[in-house]
């Protein structure tokens, strides 16, 4: 009221400009824009459920380190109505997985698994027989007699040309079938990962080790990293394992005291492996905490890119992650260096082999006990087996990374949902009357335990009446509608709908009853028509249902003035849309399922007074019929309701009608005077 201009815009064109005076005497779109608001400015930063609040608290939180959530505080998120994440809410640690039980998940492909074995066996074959027929043409070779050494060189390089084309087929078959059995078991963890996180309760994802990077990095990397573990890496293990045993073979076979000799080379290689698999595991876990860490950076930064860009912000933000990304750099680089030299030693003592191979064979042959053909069968058959044992350890990151990933992805697997169905309670249709009564009910966040939001509430809400809930920010408003939802359960007491404790109901059925529009609707990048049958996923819900609901929501016309109708398309969280219209369209999403119990969450207070107006409207339209439970500030849109029950630490401290409320000059009376002045 105070601006020295003001210009009001109509349709992308300027319609009006003045003072406050000016524009309030034309008597024009001014004029009935304040008629409508009919409320001083209020504090809009009061909304208690807002999302893009909540986020915006965050990016507040990553910019500036410890800052509180503090009321004066412009980026505040309210105490209660959208718990706080306490910091030192740390990741629990990951049991560890045997190797097994990731077997046991790739199981359904136990055919490409099979095959994938046996050609494996195959391909281990492939170093004795080279040995075997190398030792033998190089004896041929030496031979005197021209014609011997033309007919054995003859069949000698036909017997390689037989097991070259078969060690290729059997390497053909190897990695096709791992690869197919490890893509096919990436599908199925990503699936099952998916639908444990979605089953997991609310207060499971207010966990600072559960944000939306965290659970993103894990699905796309966790389940694909697997596989490090399985599939082809089996493969190689598994082939360097019978490579070796085929060595040990055929050094004992050929001449067991050169055997014993190459033999103690074996277990020192190993060993080698065994601090290299060390080192790896404590790698592995710092590297996948800190790409967890400036994911969500990232995650945050670009969710809320409107507001990063308004302040500024490009720039911190990028610091922020490089710094990131430094710290996860640092973390390794002791650990590369001691890998790199176990690496490089279990590299040496392949040669340490052949030194003492050639050494002691050396003297077997002055004494004539040996042939050269038979040192070198010996002493390369299993010097060879153990360097591609060496060369497998080169995955061994790959698979500590792949045995950490599937701690992870188990660890979420096997965790049971807090809210839960009852055991033996069957999903049945069942239809509520709409009564609704808080009994005593206490709650505390489960991220803020030593905060009692709820203290011993009590509320007693009739069929078919309009209620709404008010009070000052922080006092537990929008915490009353998370109970009643089942999104959390109330330390003691209960919330019935009708004469049923809602934990006693089957999520589904329960929720089913409950229709919910709240301030910023979320609504997901497809048609128009699929969103509002997003509200009942029980049946194929008919166009001309979906048409009904959007009339009743009084959208249906504007949908109709679109191009493609209701086909068209809404963009990632309806971005297509003005607030307004989102709004409208979660309200037909409620309506389709014809709820009983009509929950309003500041359904209003982030529109302009344009757009408050008509959804106003369409929220007067569809409560009829149905339990309304209204949670607002704005408290010129409650006049009318039945009951009006005013919160105060946790409490109902006043109930009753509009005028009723007002008369007694109150905790209601102060709100009313503070927006409106007195009545």
């Amino acid at each position: 009221m105070t601006a020295d201009k003001i210009v009001v815009i109509s349709n992308g064109k300027v319609v009006e400009q003045g003072t406050h005076k000016e524009l309030l005497s034309l008597k024009g779109h001014y004029h009935a824009l304040v008629s409508a608001q009919q409320l001083n400015i209020v504090d809009d930063m009061e909304n208690e459920n807002e999302e893009s609040e909540g986020r915006v608290h965050s990016l507040c939180q990553v910019l500036i380190p410890g800052r509180g959530n503090s009321a004066g505080s412009d980026f505040s998120i309210h105490k209660d109505e959208r718990p706080a994440v306490i910091e030192d809410n740390e990741e629990e640690p990951s049991p560890p997985v045997s190797m097994i039980r990731i077997l046991k998940k790739n199981m359904p492909e136990w055919p490409q698994l099979l095959m994938g074995s046996l050609a494996s066996i195959i391909v281990s074959s492939a170093t004795p027989i080279f040995v075997i027929l190398f030792g033998d043409i190089l004896r041929v070779m030496s031979s005197p007699v021209d014609q011997e050494v033309r007919a054995e060189t003859d069949r000698y390089s036909l017997y390689f040309f037989i097991a070259g084309v078969s060690v290729g087929f059997a390497t053909f078959l190897q990695n096709y079938a791992y690869g197919i059995a490890g893509e096919k078991l990436t599908m199925r963890l990503r699936e099952e990962l998916f639908e444990s996180m979605v089953r997991q309760e609310v207060a499971w994802f207010d966990k600072k080790s559960n944000l939306s990077g965290s659970l993103c990095a894990r699905l796309s990397g966790d389940a694909s990293s697997v596989q490090g573990a399985t599939g082809q890496r089996v493969g190689i293990v598994l082939q360097s394992i019978m490579t070796v045993g085929w060595g040990i073979g055929l050094a004992i076979y050929f001449d067991w005291r050169l055997g014993l000799v190459t033999i103690f080379f074996t277990p020192v290689i190993l060993l080698a492996q065994y601090f290299f698999l060390r080192i790896s595991r404590g790698e592995i876990f710092s590297n996948q905490q800190a790409l967890e860490k400036f994911t969500e950076l990232a995650v945050e930064a670009v969710s809320n890119i409107h507001t990063v860009v308004s302040l500024g912000l490009e720039q911190t933000f990028h610091q922020r992650y490089m710094l990131a990304l430094l710290q996860a750099h640092k973390i390794p680089l002791w650990n590369t260096l001691i890998r790199a030299f176990v690496f490089g030693l279990a590299q040496s003592i392949l040669f340490f082999a052949n030194s003492a191979t050639l050494f002691y064979g050396g003297i077997l042959m002055v004494e004539n006990d040996l042939t050269f053909d038979t040192i070198l069968k010996v002493g390369q058959a299993l010097i060879m087996g153990t360097m591609l044992l060496a060369i497998a350890m080169g995955f061994a990151p790959n698979f500590q990374k792949g045995m950490s990933a599937a701690s992870r992805i188990f660890h979420i697997l096997d965790r049971k949902p807090q809210i839960h169905d009852p055991p033996q309670v069957n999903e049945r249709k069942w239809t509520a009357n709409g009564n609704v009564k808080y009994q005593q009910v206490k709650f505390f966040y489960p991220t803020r335990p030593n905060i009692m939001v709820l203290q011993g509430l009590n509320a007693d809400v009739l069929e078919g009446q309009t209620v709404a809930i008010v009070g000052k920010s922080g006092c537990g408003k929008s915490t009353c509608i998370q109970l009643l939802e089942r999104f959390y359960d109330p330390d003691s007491g209960c919330v019935y709908i009708d004469e049923h404790d809602v934990s006693s109901l089957t999520t589904c059925s329960l929720r089913f009853q409950l229709g919910i529009v709240s301030q910023e609707p979320v609504l997901f990048d497809r048609t128009i028509a699929e969103n509002i049958a997003y509200g009942d996923n029980s049946r194929t819900v008919p166009m001309s249902e979906i048409i009904e609901a959007a009339k009743k929501a009084s959208i249906h016309s504007f949908i109709t003035t679109l191009p493609l109708g209701y086909d068209t398309l809404m963009g990632e969280k309806g971005m297509q849309l003005s607030g307004g219209q989102k709004q409208r369209i979660a309200i037909a999403r409620a309506l389709i399922r014809n709820p009983r119990i009509l929950l309003l969450d500041e359904a209003t207070s982030a529109l302009d007074t344009e757009s408050e107006k008509v959804v106003q409207e369409a929220l007067d339209k569809a409560k009829e019929g149905c339990t309304c439970i209204t949670i607002t500030h704005r408290l010129s849109t409650i006049q009318n309701a039945d009951v009006i029950f005013v919160i105060n630490n946790g409490q109902v401290a006043e109930m009753g009608t509009h005028s009723e409320l007002l008369a007694q000059h109150g905790l209601y009376y102060k709100l009313y005077s503070m927006h409106n002045g007195p009545p």
